[in-house]
């Protein structure tokens, strides 16, 4: 099965979440940044390549804090989410419209994309 990773940024009480450009399977979504593990990377290693790709910012990759499956067009991934912490923040953003930091209580009410709902559920679980 293959592997999508998130990464969860804490500061201060909340939660870095970026927003999707329109015309994607979960276009204007928000979601905890990452991408797929490709062949021979970690998923850590796919997280700090995901950053510098849609971001270009790099970050260190701390532990899991979650695991999950989710499906997307017919495929199957499992999910897991690390903690993450930007060694800078100066976002160029190239596959997303905007970036905004959320409290934890303000993003059950954000339309999220389904992967990042057990994200979610797990954040607010350790709450």
């Amino acid at each position: 099965m293959p592997i999508s990773t998130a990464g969860v940024v804490e500061r201060n009480g909340t939660y870095l979440l970026a927003q999707r450009k329109p015309g994607t399977s979960i276009g204007e979504s928000w979601e905890f940044p990452g991408g797929k593990v490709e062949p021979g990377e970690t998923p850590e290693e796919a997280l700090e390549r995901e950053y510098l790709e849609e971001f270009q910012v790099s970050v260190k990759v701390g532990r899991r804090l979650c695991m999950g499956t989710f499906s997307n067009r017919g495929t199957e991934y499992t999910l897991m989410a690390y903690a993450v912490e930007l060694i800078d923040d100066d976002f160029v953003l190239t596959e997303h419209q905007r970036i905004r930091w959320f409290r934890l209580g303000d993003l059950s009410s954000r339309p999220l994309a389904r992967s990042d709902r057990i994200i979610l559920d797990y954040l607010l679980s350790e709450a």
